[in-house]
């Protein structure tokens, strides 16, 4: 039998068409297509999904109970499949005690090294862990913050008790908790908060509970501070009502522990040295410095650790993430970053045969950058490993061995494969992949002139070194550099929060698993009110979240069973079949849909469906951005971050004389759609705006008006505007990596 190429027979996952293919092993297979087109419901909830599926199932019932229970996926065979890595884009979770040191295991390395040659001896490798009793903080419990009260949002100092000064919910003038401070008789309730004597400031708000006697009533006084600290801080915050939760949120601030000074680490711990660093200086240092200083080490008695933590450090550096630190938190990563950490893991793996399966690792990489990914790829490869990636850059389906090209469009308009083959064969396809791949964008022949300038003055957040800069107003600024150079620092940092300035990045959308597009955007309220008046019925009928959910999944489709100590199972809901509504409410039609119906459809379908009215500008704005392929009630938590950025971008296109702030909106787009973002982002400026982009997509610096470079390096190595002019002049007179890249780019143009 060949057991040499993995075997996919009538793969209907999602919306594949019965999907047919033989995927070579030990090569590098790059699965391409736009987005929609089904190349993650192929490669990770087909493929991927079985492979874990068949893991699990060999291990015994008992065992299993403990773990997830993955469906099987629709499809009719998969043959001579090995064990799947996913290496994806998913956050790398909230949890403040996760570092990009505890993530890689460097942090581990470093306690042994300190245990065994640190002066003076503390304890074993535990001692040296904030995540341990031994080696804590006891102050802030190694979490490096402190809870604590921001005065500022509990009091107005330029008022008096009677006029209000203080902002508590539930303290409002004659309240009862108001009544027991002005009653108290320890400062007067008609003098200004400003004007208290250091004593009465101090009894105003930490006093402990102290009995007072008011009258003939003998009461419990408490300093405000102390008594919003045991009304709010020991209190669950999901049981509070929303608007003292609102407050609790406002009120309450992390600040830097003043025992530890944020180290995390208790004062013994923190006193350990090698060559006069602590563990807690190492791992505040950049990753390519700290690998600097490990290598001076010499200490035979941990040679074989040395080994290790060099190999480890010095991977983080090739993979392009030298500008780290081990203290930074895992919450704070980018999808690339968190994806190029987790590979870091695999590469100096013993393990061969297996498949390896990435999720758009270019994501947030310079092209500079790209060319060490692809390295590293070609890596596994070479250890006899299977490796699948899901891609857009042509730099990485060049280097590939297989293509694997979806399509022709997205959502029921793809799930097909339209070619499958060598990279030859792809570029003399007729397929939209094909036709792309050497497609490229030409600088511009006159660009926009500005109306003003954004000054940016002095900006030093993270490694940014005092920058000073002018963002020109009314055209398209590209701020480019190589990962690490201080492109966000200086954008989100200087812009985020001014007038006007509207930022649609990649982060999580909030919501619950109720929300979807057409609640996101306001669509749902036009669609109710379709089909109220179609019906002459009220619109909340038509909402999953009000009277016409239905009320045993109360709306969301699914049933969720909490197994207590394993992972929570979802079932669909035999009552509405996953639908959502009564049975009642899905009676109710509008030209013949009915209300599930309608959230079944994509934007695209939609846009067909609603061809005037209130519902279709929305649609049209939706489709603008590239999501015509994206279902209506599709849950937002399904979404990438490229989606949810344009999702974001589709709510404020229609307004003008704005600022808007963009952060590698070309994440998950096809060539083609590259081209379509362009024109998006010209109709934003010709409408009177100023586009701001962070990018490292070639196209989108030959269509800018203005480019800012960032560099020259990543971390301590960058910082600075290393360029500020026109694409043309970075093209004819830039020095930069960026200049090098764009003009081998255009050369080719």
């Amino acid at each position: 039998m060949d057991v040499s190429e993995i075997k996919v027979r009538g793969a209907r996952e999602n919306n594949l068409q019965g999907v047919s293919v033989d995927i070579p092993k030990r090569s590098l297979t790059v699965f391409t297509g736009v987005s929609g087109s089904g190349k993650s419901s192929l490669v990770f909830d087909t493929i991927a999904a079985e492979s874990r599926r068949l893991i699990n199932e060999t291990y015994t019932a008992f065992v299993q109970n403990f773990m997830p229970t993955l469906g099987r996926p629709d499809v009719d065979s998969l043959r001579n499949l090995s064990a799947a890595i996913i290496v994806d884009q998913e956050p790398m979770g909230s949890n403040s005690r996760s570092t990009v040191g505890t993530a890689t295991d460097a942090h581990t390395l470093l306690r042994i090294l300190f245990s065994r040659i640190g002066s003076p001896y503390v304890g074993p490798p535990l001692a040296f862990s904030f995540n341990t009793a031994e080696g804590m903080c006891p102050r802030c419990e190694g979490l490096g913050r402190v809870t604590d009260i921001d005065i500022a949002q509990l009091i107005d100092r330029e008022k008096s008790l009677k006029e209000g000064a203080i902002t508590v919910p539930g303290f409002e003038v004659d309240s009862w908790h108001w009544q027991v401070m002005a009653a108290s008789g320890l400062f007067d309730p008609d003098i200004r908060l400003r004007d208290y004597s250091p004593a009465q400031w101090e009894d105003f708000l930490h006093k402990p509970a102290t009995k007072i006697k008011v009258g003939k009533n003998n009461l419990t006084y408490e300093g405000l501070v102390t008594k919003v600290r045991r009304l709010y801080l020991a209190k669950d915050r999901e049981a509070m009502q929303p608007r003292m939760r609102a407050f609790a949120d406002r009120a309450m601030a992390l600040t830097e522990c003043a025992e530890c000074e944020g180290a995390r680490l208790c004062e013994a711990v923190r006193s350990c040295r090698i060559d006069g660093r602590s563990i807690t200086e190492c791992s505040a240092l950049q990753i390519s410095d700290l690998a600097e200083f490990v290598r001076g080490i010499r200490h035979d008695s941990v040679g074989p650790v040395l080994e290790s933590l060099r190999a480890l450090l010095d991977s983080l550096v090739e993979i392009g993430l030298g500008y780290l630190s081990l203290d930074r938190e895992s919450s704070t990563l980018s999808g690339g970053e968190a994806q190029r950490v987790r590979m870091v893991r695999h590469l100096g793996s013993s393990l061969t045969d297996v498949t390896y399966v990435f999720d758009e690792p270019t994501v947030g990489l310079h092209p500079h950058d790209i060319e060490r990914m692809n390295r590293l790829l070609l890596q596994l490869r070479d250890k006899g490993n299977t490796v699948l990636v899901v891609e857009h850059k042509p730099e990485t389906i060049r280097i590939a061995d297989h293509v694997v090209d979806l399509g022709p469009g997205a959502g029921v308009a793809g799930g097909r494969i339209c070619y499958q083959g060598d990279l030859a064969g792809l570029r003399a396809s007729d397929t939209l992949t094909g036709r792309h791949l050497d497609h490229r964008v030409r600088l511009r022949e006159t660009v926009r002139q500005p109306s003003g300038q954004l000054p940016v003055r002095g900006a030093r957040l993270h490694n940014l070194r005092d920058v000073s800069v002018d963002i020109p107003l009314g055209v398209l600024t590209v701020v480019t550099g190589v990962a690490g150079s201080g492109k966000s620092s200086l954008i989100h940092g200087s812009l985020s929060g001014r007038e006007e300035v509207i930022v649609a990045d990649q982060s999580a959308i909030r919501g619950s698993r109720r929300s979807n597009p057409a609640t996101y955007t306001g669509l749902l309220d036009p669609i109710r009110a379709a089909f109220a008046k179609a019906n002459h019925v009220k619109p909340g009928l038509f909402s999953a979240n009000s009277e016409g959910a239905c009320p045993r999944c109360k709306g969301i489709g699914l049933i969720y069973t909490d197994l207590a100590m394993m992972a929570e199972v979802a079932s669909v809901c035999e009552d509405c079949e996953g639908k959502r509504f009564r049975p009642e409410v899905l009676t109710y039609r509008l030209r013949g849909r009915n209300i599930s119906d309608v959230l079944g459809m994509s934007v695209a379908e939609a846009r067909e469906f609603f061809t005037d009215g209130q519902a279709r500008p929305i649609l049209d704005r939706l489709g603008a951005v590239g999501l015509g392929y994206l279902g209506l009630g599709q849950p937002l938590t399904t979404l990438s971050g490229g989606e949810r950025q344009r999702l974001k971008l589709a709510i404020h296109t229609a307004r003008s004389g704005t600022t808007y702030v963009l952060d590698e909106p070309t994440t998950g787009l096809h060539l083609a759609d590259v081209d379509q973002l362009l024109a998006l982002l010209d109709r934003l400026v010709d409408a009177g705006n100023t586009v701001v982009v962070i990018e490292h997509h070639q196209a989108v610096m030959a269509h800018a008006d203005w480019i800012i470079d960032m560099g020259p390096g990543a971390g301590h190595d960058g910082g600075q505007v290393v360029f500020t002019g026109t694409p043309a002049d970075l093209v004819d007179t830039g020095g930069s990596l960026t200049a090098v890249h764009l003009r081998d780019y255009v050369k080719r143009a």
